[in-house]
């Protein structure tokens, strides 16, 4: 099948790029290259344009037989989201609904939406399951909330099936060490661990080790990124069967600390990593982990890179050979 996967120049949709390729699927791009980069593609047609551009988005329906969409395209920095929602909200919504007006005149009926689990904000379980209350605490997750709402309403008047997935940390990088993560300014922590190791920087800072944790420290959800990356494609082809519209979370079920992520790299990459205990920052949960039972039932998922020595190894990889990223 043709896929178009917008954002797929980012991190996560550069992984997309590949699977589906590995796959023997034809792939088409489309990306602003804000923060993607087009060295990240390992194949497929590309189109630099904005999702915004709707005469930039019809050129791609127009000029490819497009079968589904995969839908990367957002900013996703939290902190900035509660400081710009307007940004947030114009480009993570607006940019959807022109991506859904373009699906529906021209007759595409199937969408895999990149969600987040920070639809939930503070959790009422852990893991967390998809059934639990969503009530975002960022403009972020609300806007990836209201894109979920849409997608519903669309499927309701216009027959566009979708499947959004919702998760935490994407991490790693591609096994063949070609592809990999690069942020700028880098937000996540197994890249700035990794930036350390490197001496890049002097130290990382653990924002806190006084929550009510196996070792005060924070537990976050840790997924393999080329694993994000099946799971869409495995979302696609339930879609393409016939199947109804679903939401799935993509969690490990368990999660890993700060200091567990720091002592790991430290095994891993064999130097040492400075680290310095700070305050809190305002509106850190203690544990987000969220449950893929759902995706491994009803999906067929099978995470194969779900150690954090092997998300850990496989991004040392990438940053110890690309220690400036695709620069």
């Amino acid at each position: 099948m043709n896929v178009l996967v917008c954002g797929g120049a980012g991190y996560i949709g550069s992984h997309m790029v590949a699977e589906l390729i590995e796959n023997g699927h034809d792939v088409v791009v489309f990306d602003n290259l804000q923060k993607g980069h087009k060295e990240a593609l390992l194949g497929g047609k590309f189109y630099k344009g904005d999702l915004r551009d709707r005469q930039a988005l019809h050129r791609v329906f127009n000029e490819n037989k497009i079968d589904a969409v995969i839908d990367f395209a957002a900013d996703s920095l939290v902190g900035e989201s509660v400081q710009e929602p307007v940004k947030y909200f114009e480009n993570n919504i607006g940019s959807t609904v022109n991506l859904l007006g373009a699906m529906k005149e021209h007759g595409v009926k199937y969408i895999v939406f990149s969600s987040t689990a920070a639809v939930y904000g503070e959790p009422e379980n852990i893991p967390i399951v998809e059934e639990d209350k969503t009530f975002p605490t960022n403009p972020y997750g609300e806007s990836k909330l209201a894109v979920e709402k849409i997608l519903k309403w669309c499927d309701n008047a216009y027959g566009i099936k979708y499947t959004a997935l919702r998760y935490f940390n994407a991490a790693g990088a591609h096994i063949s060490g070609k592809i990999g993560e690069h942020h700028n300014p880098e937000t996540h922590l197994i890249p700035i661990i990794l930036q350390v190791a490197l001496k890049k920087r002097e130290k990382i800072m653990v924002f806190g080790d006084d929550y009510d944790t196996k070792d005060g420290t924070c537990i976050r959800d840790y997924i393999h990124v080329s694993d994000l990356a099946n799971a869409h494609l495995l979302a696609l082809e339930r879609l393409m069967s016939g199947n109804d519209s679903k939401i799935y979370n993509l969690g490990n079920g368990k999660g890993f600390s700060v200091k567990e992520v720091i002592e790991t790299a430290r095994n891993v990459t064999g130097k040492e990593i400075k680290a310095e205990i700070a305050a809190r920052r305002a509106g850190d949960p203690a544990v987000l982990v969220a449950s893929s039972d759902k995706a491994k039932s009803e999906l067929g998922w099978k995470p194969k890179y779900d150690s954090l020595e092997t998300i850990i190894e496989t991004a040392w990889i990438w940053h110890k050979n690309h220690p400036y990223g695709y620069c």
